[in-house]
């Protein structure tokens, strides 16, 4: 039995969900296998068919159960050594022009504004993974390029935890 905030009422699972869609939950809850069909696969774990597995995680992010449903980079089994967060200033008039321009680099795996901004003026968060470990490079080529001068190296020291919560 778990209570779930949704758009300020107070719904409990175990009575808003079918069968199916508790089905699909507890194996969408965990990672995916990497394979040309993983809703088969969970389907087959499921004993439910593909476009089962697909209309109850629809209904399951229609109902708000699911706010998002998207991937997670394990940036070291990638072959990725190093990675840093990495927070630029960016004027709000140019915020969409430079975030795009920021997001393009293909070493940035997430690029998002943030309100309100960190420390009243670092608006653009982007995630630097590197394979050569060399961050500070990556950052100043950035830099350069975008031109915006004005930016924090946040690295990594140590990941503690990088899984998702449970529900079911």
């Amino acid at each position: 039995m778990i209570l779930f905030s949704k758009q300020d009422k107070i719904y409990l699972m175990k009575d808003h969900l079918t069968v199916k869609q508790k089905k699909v939950a507890r194996v969408i809850q965990k990672d995916i296998a990497m394979i040309r069909f993983p809703f088969n696969e969970t389907g087959n774990i499921c004993g439910l068919t593909n476009e089962d597995v697909l209309d109850a995680t629809k209904q399951l992010l229609k109902k708000g159960f699911i706010r998002k449903f998207g991937a997670i980079l394990r940036h070291q089994k990638a072959g990725y050594g190093k990675n840093a967060l990495v927070v630029w200033s960016v004027p709000a008039e140019q915020t969409e022009k430079k975030g795009n321009m920021l997001a393009s680099f293909p070493f940035i795996s997430h690029c998002y504004e943030r309100k309100p901004a960190f420390r009243e003026k670092y608006n653009i968060f982007t995630m630097l993974h590197s394979k050569d470990k060399n961050i500070l490079s990556l950052v100043k080529d950035i830099a350069v390029t975008t031109d915006i001068n004005d930016y924090l190296i946040l690295e990594s020291i140590q990941e503690y935890k990088k899984i998702s919560p449970e529900y079911f």
